[in-house]
């Protein structure tokens, strides 16, 4: 596996089959694990397909395996950055309370930006609002 990041709040690791590995440390790291796997349960339940599926969780270990959204963005412009992020917040009811260019992925396989990342997003109330699609 290859060390993707080591900050005092988490570890983060590729494997070989392409899957991220994540284990939580520091200060509230068992909180901020329980949150990071409650919110990717709702984002894929809501039908967000543009985050991460989380594959498995062990609380013990305060560790999870999601898929890959691809590669950390270089750059992008601010305007873009608060698209993203509103866009989660409008159309699934989540805000990411981390919204920075870190925390934005592309994936190449169909050009699509994608957001990583939910140690700290807030479950809004408000139901969110479908997408619409309509002509």
């Amino acid at each position: 596996m290859r060390e993707a990041k080591n900050t005092a709040r988490a570890i983060v690791h590729i494997g070989y089959d392409g899957k991220v590995h994540k284990q939580f440390k520091g200060h509230n790291a068992k909180e901020r694990f329980e949150n990071e796997v409650r919110v990717l349960k709702l984002l894929e339940e809501r039908g967000c397909d543009y985050v991460p599926l989380l594959l498995e969780s062990d609380p013990e270990k305060l560790s999870i395996v999601t898929t890959n959204c691809g590669s950390i963005v270089e750059h992008i412009s601010g305007a873009r950055i608060k698209e993203l992020f509103g866009q989660l917040e409008k159309d699934f009811g989540v805000r990411h309370d981390d919204a920075f260019a870190r925390n934005i992925t592309y994936r190449a396989k169909d050009g699509r930006f994608c957001l990583i990342d939910f140690e700290f997003a807030t479950i809004l109330d408000a139901p969110p609002k479908p997408p619409t699609n309509a002509p």
